[in-house]
Protein backbone atom coordinates (compact mmCIF):
# COMPACT_ATOMS: atom_id res chain seq x y z
CA UNK A 1 0.00 0.00 0.00
CA UNK A 2 1.59 3.23 -0.64
CA UNK A 3 2.85 5.79 1.93
CA UNK A 4 0.88 8.83 2.22
CA UNK A 5 2.69 12.05 1.82
CA UNK A 6 2.88 14.23 4.23
CA UNK A 7 0.80 16.77 2.82
CA UNK A 8 -1.96 14.59 3.24
CA UNK A 9 -1.93 14.52 6.95
CA UNK A 10 -5.07 17.01 8.34
CA UNK A 11 -3.87 20.43 9.29
CA UNK A 12 -5.47 19.91 12.27
CA UNK A 13 -3.46 16.89 13.13
CA UNK A 14 -0.58 17.08 15.17
CA UNK A 15 2.59 16.06 14.06
CA UNK A 16 3.56 14.25 17.36
CA UNK A 17 1.19 12.23 17.21
CA UNK A 18 1.48 10.85 13.32
CA UNK A 19 1.78 6.85 13.68
CA UNK A 20 4.17 5.12 11.54
CA UNK A 21 2.82 1.77 10.62
CA UNK A 22 4.80 -1.20 9.91
CA UNK A 23 6.85 -1.80 6.66
CA UNK A 24 6.25 2.32 6.38
CA UNK A 25 9.02 4.56 6.18
CA UNK A 26 8.95 8.62 6.63
CA UNK A 27 9.54 11.12 3.95
CA UNK A 28 12.86 13.39 4.19
CA UNK A 29 10.58 16.34 5.38
CA UNK A 30 8.96 14.66 8.30
CA UNK A 31 12.52 13.10 9.35
CA UNK A 32 13.93 16.80 9.82
CA UNK A 33 11.21 18.37 10.77
CA UNK A 34 10.84 15.92 13.38
CA UNK A 35 14.41 16.55 14.46
CA UNK A 36 14.23 20.06 14.86
CA UNK A 37 11.58 19.50 17.27
CA UNK A 38 13.23 17.16 19.51
CA UNK A 39 16.75 19.85 19.65
CA UNK A 40 14.33 22.95 20.53
CA UNK A 41 12.85 20.48 22.99
CA UNK A 42 15.72 19.37 24.86
CA UNK A 43 17.69 23.23 25.28
CA UNK A 44 14.48 24.67 26.40
CA UNK A 45 14.09 21.75 29.11
CA UNK A 46 17.82 22.32 29.64
CA UNK A 47 17.64 25.98 30.26
CA UNK A 48 14.19 25.44 32.96
CA UNK A 49 15.47 22.49 35.03
CA UNK A 50 19.24 23.68 35.23
CA UNK A 51 21.33 23.44 38.08
CA UNK A 52 21.33 26.75 39.67
CA UNK A 53 23.95 25.64 42.27
CA UNK A 54 26.42 25.09 39.16
CA UNK A 55 26.10 28.96 38.56
CA UNK A 56 29.12 31.22 39.91
CA UNK A 57 28.33 33.38 42.61
CA UNK A 58 28.33 37.17 42.34
CA UNK A 59 31.86 37.98 43.73
CA UNK A 60 32.43 39.99 46.60
CA UNK A 61 33.27 44.17 46.57
CA UNK A 62 37.26 44.36 47.30
CA UNK A 63 38.11 46.14 50.15
CA UNK A 64 39.61 49.38 49.28
CA UNK A 65 42.28 50.70 50.03
CA UNK A 66 42.86 53.43 52.58
CA UNK A 67 45.01 55.35 54.96
CA UNK A 68 44.35 56.10 58.25
CA UNK A 69 45.66 57.53 61.55
CA UNK A 70 45.10 56.15 65.41
CA UNK A 71 44.06 59.58 67.00
CA UNK A 72 45.04 60.14 71.11
CA UNK A 73 43.82 62.71 73.14
CA UNK A 74 46.66 65.37 73.30
CA UNK A 75 46.44 69.14 74.48
CA UNK A 76 46.00 71.84 71.86
CA UNK A 77 46.32 75.66 72.72
CA UNK A 78 42.91 78.05 73.20
CA UNK A 79 42.66 80.31 70.33
CA UNK A 80 40.75 83.15 69.97
CA UNK A 81 41.29 84.57 66.16
CA UNK A 82 40.66 88.55 64.80
CA UNK A 83 40.79 89.53 61.65
CA UNK A 84 43.46 92.51 62.26
CA UNK A 85 45.85 95.05 60.22
CA UNK A 86 49.08 95.59 60.51
CA UNK A 87 50.81 98.96 60.83
CA UNK A 88 54.60 99.88 61.85
CA UNK A 89 55.55 100.35 64.95
CA UNK A 90 56.58 103.93 64.20
CA UNK A 91 55.02 105.54 61.09
CA UNK A 92 56.68 108.86 60.61
CA UNK A 93 55.77 111.92 58.21
CA UNK A 94 58.48 113.71 56.88
CA UNK A 95 57.88 117.12 56.14
CA UNK A 96 59.53 120.99 54.49
CA UNK A 97 60.84 123.26 57.83
CA UNK A 98 61.84 125.69 55.77
CA UNK A 99 60.62 127.52 52.17
CA UNK A 100 62.99 127.01 49.25
CA UNK A 101 63.69 125.34 46.31
CA UNK A 102 64.03 121.50 46.33
CA UNK A 103 67.52 120.89 45.22
CA UNK A 104 68.25 116.92 45.21
CA UNK A 105 66.88 113.46 46.70
CA UNK A 106 69.70 111.96 48.46
CA UNK A 107 67.50 108.50 48.89
CA UNK A 108 65.78 105.38 46.95
CA UNK A 109 61.76 105.72 47.16
CA UNK A 110 60.86 102.36 49.34
CA UNK A 111 64.03 101.64 50.36
CA UNK A 112 65.21 101.00 53.88
CA UNK A 113 67.06 104.69 55.95
CA UNK A 114 68.64 104.99 59.22
CA UNK A 115 68.19 107.42 61.46
CA UNK A 116 69.56 110.77 60.94
CA UNK A 117 70.15 109.65 57.41
CA UNK A 118 70.16 112.88 54.73
CA UNK A 119 66.93 112.86 52.36
CA UNK A 120 66.62 115.88 50.80
CA UNK A 121 68.48 118.88 50.20
CA UNK A 122 66.73 122.30 50.08
CA UNK A 123 68.93 125.70 49.01
CA UNK A 124 71.15 126.68 51.15
CA UNK A 125 72.33 130.21 50.23
CA UNK A 126 69.32 132.29 51.59
CA UNK A 127 69.70 130.86 54.52
CA UNK A 128 73.72 131.15 54.68
CA UNK A 129 72.77 134.97 53.92
CA UNK A 130 70.06 135.20 56.71
CA UNK A 131 72.92 134.01 59.10
CA UNK A 132 75.62 135.95 58.14
CA UNK A 133 72.96 138.84 58.91
CA UNK A 134 72.21 137.26 62.17
CA UNK A 135 75.61 137.39 63.44
CA UNK A 136 76.31 140.88 61.94
CA UNK A 137 73.45 142.11 64.44
CA UNK A 138 74.76 140.19 67.13
CA UNK A 139 78.20 141.62 66.71
CA UNK A 140 76.21 145.39 66.73
CA UNK A 141 74.24 144.27 69.71
CA UNK A 142 77.84 142.93 71.59
CA UNK A 143 79.55 146.21 71.06
CA UNK A 144 76.93 148.59 71.88
CA UNK A 145 76.26 146.20 75.66
CA UNK A 146 80.68 146.70 76.36
CA UNK A 147 80.20 150.65 75.33
CA UNK A 148 77.11 151.02 77.90
CA UNK A 149 78.83 148.45 80.15
CA UNK A 150 82.13 151.17 80.65
CA UNK A 151 79.52 154.00 80.91
CA UNK A 152 77.73 152.61 83.36
CA UNK A 153 81.06 151.73 85.48
CA UNK A 154 82.48 155.68 84.82
CA UNK A 155 79.33 156.89 86.27
CA UNK A 156 79.19 154.71 89.13
CA UNK A 157 82.02 157.08 91.36
CA UNK A 158 80.82 160.43 89.79
CA UNK A 159 77.36 159.52 91.52
CA UNK A 160 78.80 159.01 94.65
CA UNK A 161 80.94 162.54 95.16
CA UNK A 162 77.65 163.64 93.85
CA UNK A 163 79.49 165.22 90.10
CA UNK A 164 76.41 163.58 88.36
CA UNK A 165 72.64 163.58 89.21
CA UNK A 166 71.27 160.31 90.42
CA UNK A 167 68.97 160.42 87.31
CA UNK A 168 72.14 160.46 84.90
CA UNK A 169 73.29 157.55 86.81
CA UNK A 170 70.19 155.86 86.42
CA UNK A 171 69.81 155.95 82.99
CA UNK A 172 73.21 154.83 81.67
CA UNK A 173 72.08 151.36 83.82
CA UNK A 174 69.10 151.42 81.88
CA UNK A 175 70.86 151.48 78.37
CA UNK A 176 73.60 149.00 79.74
CA UNK A 177 70.66 146.52 80.83
CA UNK A 178 68.84 147.38 77.30
CA UNK A 179 72.43 146.27 75.32
CA UNK A 180 72.73 143.52 76.84
CA UNK A 181 69.05 142.10 76.27
CA UNK A 182 69.45 143.56 72.89
CA UNK A 183 72.17 140.78 72.76
CA UNK A 184 70.51 137.84 73.74
CA UNK A 185 68.09 138.78 71.06
CA UNK A 186 70.50 139.02 68.29
CA UNK A 187 71.77 135.50 69.58
CA UNK A 188 68.71 134.30 69.61
CA UNK A 189 68.62 134.94 66.13
CA UNK A 190 72.04 133.19 65.16
CA UNK A 191 70.34 130.16 66.75
CA UNK A 192 67.28 130.95 64.85
CA UNK A 193 69.27 131.48 61.59
CA UNK A 194 71.25 128.27 62.30
CA UNK A 195 68.61 126.15 62.41
CA UNK A 196 67.35 127.16 59.48
CA UNK A 197 70.47 126.64 57.54
CA UNK A 198 70.36 123.02 58.91
CA UNK A 199 66.85 122.02 58.01
CA UNK A 200 67.56 122.13 54.64
CA UNK A 201 69.50 119.41 55.16
CA UNK A 202 65.68 117.03 55.18
CA UNK A 203 66.99 113.84 57.08
CA UNK A 204 65.25 110.89 58.36
CA UNK A 205 64.06 110.99 61.70
CA UNK A 206 63.77 107.06 62.10
CA UNK A 207 64.83 104.04 60.68
CA UNK A 208 62.33 102.70 58.62
CA UNK A 209 61.48 102.35 54.84
CA UNK A 210 60.77 105.00 52.91
CA UNK A 211 57.40 105.64 51.09
CA UNK A 212 57.19 107.28 47.53
CA UNK A 213 58.50 111.44 47.39
CA UNK A 214 55.74 113.71 47.09
CA UNK A 215 58.17 116.37 45.52
CA UNK A 216 60.15 116.45 42.71
CA UNK A 217 63.81 118.10 42.86
CA UNK A 218 63.25 121.81 41.47
CA UNK A 219 59.95 122.25 43.16
CA UNK A 220 59.26 125.34 45.61
CA UNK A 221 58.34 123.48 48.74
CA UNK A 222 57.12 125.47 52.21
CA UNK A 223 56.10 125.22 55.42
CA UNK A 224 52.58 125.02 54.51
CA UNK A 225 49.49 121.78 54.26
CA UNK A 226 51.83 120.84 51.19
CA UNK A 227 54.75 120.90 53.08
CA UNK A 228 54.88 116.89 52.85
CA UNK A 229 57.55 115.44 51.02
CA UNK A 230 57.87 111.65 51.88
CA UNK A 231 56.60 109.14 54.65
CA UNK A 232 58.90 106.53 56.91
CA UNK A 233 57.30 103.48 58.22
CA UNK A 234 59.37 101.59 61.00
CA UNK A 235 58.45 97.91 60.04
CA UNK A 236 60.82 96.09 62.19
CA UNK A 237 58.93 95.64 64.88
CA UNK A 238 55.99 95.08 63.36
CA UNK A 239 52.51 96.21 65.29
CA UNK A 240 49.36 94.51 64.28
CA UNK A 241 46.18 96.00 65.79
CA UNK A 242 42.97 94.02 65.96
CA UNK A 243 39.77 93.82 68.63
CA UNK A 244 37.63 91.07 70.20
CA UNK A 245 34.45 90.98 70.69
CA UNK A 246 32.55 89.54 73.49
CA UNK A 247 31.86 86.70 71.98
CA UNK A 248 34.83 86.25 71.77
CA UNK A 249 36.08 86.83 75.18
CA UNK A 250 32.99 84.43 76.14
CA UNK A 251 34.78 81.32 75.19
CA UNK A 252 37.71 82.13 77.16
CA UNK A 253 38.11 80.57 80.77
CA UNK A 254 37.63 84.15 82.77
CA UNK A 255 36.38 86.16 79.90
CA UNK A 256 37.30 89.62 80.13
CA UNK A 257 39.63 89.87 83.28
CA UNK A 258 41.56 87.06 81.56
CA UNK A 259 42.40 89.53 78.78
CA UNK A 260 45.49 91.01 81.13
CA UNK A 261 46.94 87.57 81.19
CA UNK A 262 47.12 87.27 77.35
CA UNK A 263 50.75 87.35 76.26
CA UNK A 264 51.45 85.48 72.97
CA UNK A 265 49.75 85.69 69.37
CA UNK A 266 50.72 83.90 66.83
CA UNK A 267 50.01 86.14 63.00
CA UNK A 268 48.32 83.60 60.13
CA UNK A 269 49.23 85.65 56.98
CA UNK A 270 46.81 86.11 53.94
CA UNK A 271 48.11 82.15 51.80
CA UNK A 272 47.38 80.76 55.67
CA UNK A 273 50.96 80.34 57.08
CA UNK A 274 51.60 81.14 60.14
CA UNK A 275 54.50 83.77 60.84
CA UNK A 276 57.43 81.41 62.46
CA UNK A 277 58.20 84.02 65.24
CA UNK A 278 55.21 84.96 67.94
CA UNK A 279 54.34 87.78 69.04
CA UNK A 280 53.25 89.73 72.38
CA UNK A 281 50.87 91.93 73.41
CA UNK A 282 51.88 95.54 74.04
CA UNK A 283 48.31 97.52 74.24
CA UNK A 284 45.23 96.21 75.88
CA UNK A 285 42.35 98.74 75.91
CA UNK A 286 40.95 99.68 79.60
CA UNK A 287 37.51 99.82 78.17
CA UNK A 288 34.66 98.43 75.38
CA UNK A 289 34.66 100.77 72.56
CA UNK A 290 30.59 101.30 72.77
CA UNK A 291 29.67 101.83 69.04
CA UNK A 292 31.11 98.22 68.49
CA UNK A 293 31.19 96.59 71.79
CA UNK A 294 35.08 95.61 70.81
CA UNK A 295 37.96 95.17 72.82
CA UNK A 296 40.93 96.92 71.21
CA UNK A 297 44.21 95.72 71.34
CA UNK A 298 47.52 95.69 69.73
CA UNK A 299 50.41 92.74 69.25
CA UNK A 300 54.44 93.23 68.68
CA UNK A 301 56.03 91.10 65.93
CA UNK A 302 59.92 90.54 64.84
CA UNK A 303 60.01 91.45 60.96
CA UNK A 304 63.48 91.19 60.29
CA UNK A 305 62.49 89.83 56.77
CA UNK A 306 59.59 92.60 55.96
CA UNK A 307 57.17 89.44 55.86
CA UNK A 308 54.37 91.55 56.77
CA UNK A 309 54.24 95.16 55.93
CA UNK A 310 51.90 98.13 57.05
CA UNK A 311 48.24 98.48 55.73
CA UNK A 312 48.23 94.44 55.92
CA UNK A 313 45.28 92.50 56.11
CA UNK A 314 46.10 89.37 58.43
CA UNK A 315 44.43 87.13 61.20
CA UNK A 316 45.56 87.41 64.93
CA UNK A 317 44.92 84.30 66.86
CA UNK A 318 45.50 84.99 70.48
CA UNK A 319 46.86 82.07 72.45
CA UNK A 320 44.02 82.06 75.38
CA UNK A 321 45.10 79.28 77.24
CA UNK A 322 45.40 75.10 76.87
CA UNK A 323 42.79 72.48 75.76
CA UNK A 324 43.27 69.02 77.09
CA UNK A 325 41.88 65.93 76.33
CA UNK A 326 41.16 66.91 72.65
CA UNK A 327 42.23 65.24 69.02
CA UNK A 328 44.22 66.69 66.19
CA UNK A 329 42.71 65.32 62.72
CA UNK A 330 44.42 66.53 59.54
CA UNK A 331 42.14 69.09 57.51
CA UNK A 332 41.83 66.73 54.72
CA UNK A 333 39.89 64.12 56.62
CA UNK A 334 36.98 66.41 57.74
CA UNK A 335 34.02 66.25 55.73
CA UNK A 336 31.50 69.49 55.93
CA UNK A 337 27.78 68.07 55.92
CA UNK A 338 24.64 69.55 56.25
CA UNK A 339 23.84 67.99 59.79
CA UNK A 340 27.98 69.22 61.11
CA UNK A 341 31.38 67.78 60.04
CA UNK A 342 32.12 64.30 59.95
CA UNK A 343 35.11 61.77 59.77
CA UNK A 344 35.46 58.38 58.42
CA UNK A 345 36.29 55.72 60.77
CA UNK A 346 38.01 52.38 59.75
CA UNK A 347 36.20 50.17 62.40
CA UNK A 348 37.12 47.21 63.82
CA UNK A 349 35.35 44.94 61.63
CA UNK A 350 37.33 46.96 58.15
CA UNK A 351 34.24 48.66 57.49
CA UNK A 352 33.80 52.58 56.85
CA UNK A 353 32.03 54.33 59.61
CA UNK A 354 30.81 57.94 59.96
CA UNK A 355 31.32 59.86 63.06
CA UNK A 356 29.85 63.18 63.30
CA UNK A 357 32.65 65.20 65.59
CA UNK A 358 32.53 68.63 67.15
CA UNK A 359 35.35 70.94 65.70
CA UNK A 360 37.59 73.67 67.57
CA UNK A 361 40.16 76.08 65.90
CA UNK A 362 42.74 75.06 63.45
CA UNK A 363 46.60 74.48 64.61
CA UNK A 364 48.39 74.14 61.48
CA UNK A 365 47.34 71.93 59.44
CA UNK A 366 45.25 69.83 61.53
CA UNK A 367 40.87 70.55 63.06
CA UNK A 368 41.11 70.56 67.18
CA UNK A 369 38.61 68.24 67.17
CA UNK A 370 36.64 68.88 70.64
CA UNK A 371 34.31 65.95 70.57
CA UNK A 372 32.81 62.83 69.18
CA UNK A 373 36.49 60.69 69.39
CA UNK A 374 38.09 58.68 71.47
CA UNK A 375 41.57 57.09 72.16
CA UNK A 376 42.12 54.66 69.44
CA UNK A 377 39.68 55.24 66.13
CA UNK A 378 41.48 55.03 63.31
CA UNK A 379 40.51 57.87 61.24
CA UNK A 380 40.40 57.53 57.48
CA UNK A 381 42.66 60.27 55.69
CA UNK A 382 42.49 59.54 51.44
CA UNK A 383 40.26 58.31 49.21
CA UNK A 384 37.13 59.89 50.90
CA UNK A 385 35.14 60.53 48.00
CA UNK A 386 35.10 56.71 47.34
CA UNK A 387 33.66 55.80 50.37
CA UNK A 388 30.18 54.97 51.50
CA UNK A 389 29.10 53.88 54.64
CA UNK A 390 29.75 50.44 55.43
CA UNK A 391 32.03 49.63 52.57
CA UNK A 392 34.91 47.46 53.14
CA UNK A 393 38.29 49.12 53.44
CA UNK A 394 42.05 47.99 53.81
CA UNK A 395 43.63 50.38 56.45
CA UNK A 396 47.20 51.22 56.57
CA UNK A 397 49.39 53.05 58.53
CA UNK A 398 50.39 56.69 56.92
CA UNK A 399 53.85 55.62 55.14
CA UNK A 400 53.04 52.02 55.08
CA UNK A 401 52.94 50.35 51.64
CA UNK A 402 50.22 49.43 49.97
CA UNK A 403 49.23 45.67 49.68
CA UNK A 404 50.09 43.88 46.70
CA UNK A 405 46.79 43.56 44.65
CA UNK A 406 44.98 40.33 44.62
CA UNK A 407 45.08 38.45 40.85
Amino acid sequence: MPVRSAAAVPASRPISRLAVRPGRRLSPLHASFGFVVLIAAALLLSACSGDKSAQPAAAAPQALPVTVIEVAPTQAPLVVEAVAQAEGAREVEVRARVSGILEKWLFREGEPVKAGQMLFRIERAPFEIALAQAKARLAEAQAVEEQTAREAQRLTGLVADKAISQKEFDDARSASAVARAAVKSAEAAVREAELNLSYTQVTAPVAGVTGRAHRSEGSLVNTGSDSLLTTIAQINPIWVRFSLSDNDLAGVPGGRAAVRSFREVELQLPDGSILPQRGRINFSASRIDPALGTLEMRAEFANADAVVLPGQFVRARVIAGERDNVFLVPQAAVTQTESGPVVMLANAEGKVEPRPIKLGQWQGKDWVVTGGLQAGDRVIVDNLIKLRPGAPVAPRAAGEAAPPAKS
